[in-house]
């Protein structure tokens, strides 16, 4: 048996990259996955992917509408929500003196704003004793430049999952972050207008000296979301290859 039998998972952006690697995983752990996210056909071919324990339903979570009627298909399955990794998000360099209202707007929007109703959301469907998993970022805890908006945004999602893992205390809910480092991605290598070089760059600052793989961080959440992580909540787990450890 996986380690989730029986459970009920949703992964938030889960057409590509971390969220697919995420939703593949927690699937076969045994849970059931509601996959989600903007793009149609990456859905469809996650499902394909995983098979009868995935169902995909589009949408965007900067739209509280699409929100609705994500967690009304998890509703409609009648089981609630065991597990809700909030995965969602989008990143682009852009130094200060570049920032536009625009450029703020969007990240803020995806990466807080949208991250926040996510779980706000799915309060009434979630069963006790559930697991929140928000994906972070090591970017919160440097200064990267041409960075800065995308890290607060990451630095806001490590904030909320301390407070929420107090507030959600009395139903043994537990809220914690994965923190993943540089991660070989299309999210991640499509920053760069020269990808190779930039992966050359970041693996040579990264300890193990390699990018990590989506199924690496998939790893951790899937112990986030089991029962093996059950004395943890509020906490930061660091995927990062070592890179801001040592």
């Amino acid at each position: 048996m996986g380690l989730l039998e029986g459970k009920t998972a949703l992964v938030t952006g889960g057409g590509t990259g971390i969220g697919l690697a995420g939703a593949v995983r927690l699937a076969a752990e045994g849970a059931h996955v509601f996959v989600t996210g903007r793009r149609e056909a990456e859905l469809d071919a996650a499902v394909e992917l995983i098979g009868p324990a995935a169902t995909a339903v589009t949408g965007d979570i900067a739209d509280l509408a699409d929100l609705d009627r994500i967690y009304e298909a998890v509703r409609g399955r009648g089981q609630g929500l065991d597990v809700l990794f909030a995965n969602a998000s989008v990143a682009s360099f852009v130094p200060l003196e570049q920032i536009t209202e625009e450029h703020f707007d969007t990240l803020f929007g995806i990466n807080v704003r949208g991250m926040l109703f996510t779980v706000q959301k799915a309060l009434p469907l979630l069963n006790e004793g559930a697991s929140v998993i928000l994906n972070g970022s090591t970017n919160a805890d440097v200064g990267a430049e041409a960075f800065g908006v995308y890290a607060a945004t990451k630095a806001a999602t490590r904030s909320f999952a301390r407070t929420w893992a107090n507030e959600l205390k009395g139903r043994g809910i537990r809220v914690n972050t994965v923190t993943p480092g540089p991660t070989e991605t299309p999210g991640l290598l499509g920053l760069a207008p020269d990808p190779e070089e930039f992966k050359r760059n970041l693996t040579t600052q990264v300890p193990l000296g390699r990018l990590g793989r989506p199924e690496e961080i998939a790893a951790a959440v899937a112990f986030l979301a089991s029962g093996q992580s059950s004395f943890i909540t509020g906490s930061s787990l660091y995927v990062d290859g070592g890179l801001h450890q040592v």
